[in-house]
């Protein structure tokens, strides 16, 4: 199946130099298959250019892809074309407040975080485990928190705060400010939903 935007995406990839493409994006390159290998949250993802396919020999590689192909296949592509060699910021903001973030809070693009708080906010051993199924690194934020690659140079943190009889479990996601150099926010908010997505899947319970 060939995603909206897809044939586009693959005829300006298939136009780079392959070499350019791994430095700028911090993937590899098999010359011999021209295939890049990205790591997408953990998972080996492998970006055919001879037959335009992209392939995972994971489970959650194959999930990522098809369960959740609307959100990541053409993020994938297009973190490809649109990496640049820059080092990760550091500086963490909320998707709303990146420059037409008001698609993350609004309307049909809102991130489902009040499904990570509902699964999460009370059963915070199994967010732990999630987060390290998907390689993520855990840090100090919240009550727990979960430092996530969806993409090399794009790291996504994912916090939970627990509920208690006083106040209702709370999520939320923070993004390094240096995301917009690599992709549109478009696509900054498809990569979102696709971690957010991985993180809710049932494959984990």
């Amino acid at each position: 199946m060939t995603w909206p935007g897809e044939k586009q995406a693959w005829d300006i990839l298939s136009e780079l130099d392959p070499t350019d493409v791994k430095i700028n994006a911090a993937v590899d390159f098999d010359s011999a298959l021209s295939t890049y290998v990205l790591t997408c949250l953990g998972q080996q993802i492998n970006i055919s250019l001879s037959d335009r396919n992209i392939s995972s020999n994971t489970e959650l590689g194959k999930q990522l892809l098809n369960e959740f192909g609307d959100y990541s296949r053409l993020s994938i592509l297009h973190y490809l074309i649109h990496a640049k060699n820059l080092p990760i910021s550091g500086e963490l903001v909320r998707p709303s407040d990146l420059p037409g973030g008001s698609i993350f809070i609004s309307g049909t693009h809102v991130i489902p975080l009040e499904k990570i708080a509902d699964r999460f906010g009370n059963n915070l051993d199994e967010f732990l485990m999630v987060g390290k199924t998907l390689a993520g690194t855990q840090l100090d934020y919240g009550d727990i928190s979960f430092e996530l690659f969806p993409f090399p140079l794009v790291p996504i943190v994912i916090i939970v705060w627990a509920g208690d009889e006083e106040f209702a479990s709370r999520s939320s996601i923070l993004l390094d400010s240096s995301c917009l150099v690599h992709m549109s926010t478009d696509i900054v908010w498809s990569t979102a939903m696709m971690t957010v997505e991985m993180m809710l899947a049932n494959i984990y319970s």
